[in-house]
């Protein structure tokens, strides 16, 4: 079985200011922890950035680029995207399977958006995911907190293993590398 970790929108629009997610700082250290033990493994690290017309997550700008703190590799893989789902109209399905990776570790940014998003959609391609359970975030919706609208992805993702694929939701510290 061969894995990937993917680190989905961990860029300063979302870890700073107006749209801080919850609890960001010890959220990267965690996401930083994960990708440290990938690479010492020489498993591959994609890093996935979100962009859209507009000043918070244009392509390039201040807000579009990976928050300061987010260890990175020259040898890490980056993959551009427009919608929550890290898949859609990316070439990130190939880069998959162009290093026959089966097994995906997720983390990063919006749990109700584009790791939801991007869990459902690695599931739905076959891929067996294990999402870190304490190494995604969002921000309060108005109607739940970010730490409730967490815990409840973190519960709902973990029912959604199938015949074909699994989804396990575990801490980071507990993932086989």
């Amino acid at each position: 079985m061969s894995t990937a970790l993917l680190i989905i929108d961990v860029q300063r629009a979302l870890c700073t200011g107006k749209y801080e997610c919850f609890d960001i700082p010890r959220v990267i250290d965690t996401i930083n922890g994960l990708s440290a033990r990938a690479r010492a493994a020489d498993i591959p690290v994609i890093l996935i950035q979100h962009e859209e017309e507009g000043d918070l997550l244009q392509y390039g700008g201040e807000g579009w680029q990976l928050a300061d703190g987010l260890k990175t590799s020259p040898q890490d893989l980056r993959v551009r995207k427009t919608t929550p789902d890290s898949f859609y109209q990316t070439r990130l399905h190939e880069h998959l399977q162009e290093l026959d990776v089966d097994r995906l570790i997720i983390c990063g940014l919006q749990t109700d958006y584009c790791i939801n998003a991007t869990v459902r959609q690695a599931h739905e391609l076959g891929y067996d995911v294990v999402l870190a359970a304490d190494a995604h975030s969002t921000i309060d919706n108005g109607t739940m907190s970010a730490e409730d609208i967490i815990a409840e992805h973190n519960k709902d993702l973990a029912h959604l293993t199938g015949s074909v694929a699994r989804i396990d939701v575990v801490p980071a510290s507990e993932i086989n590398i």
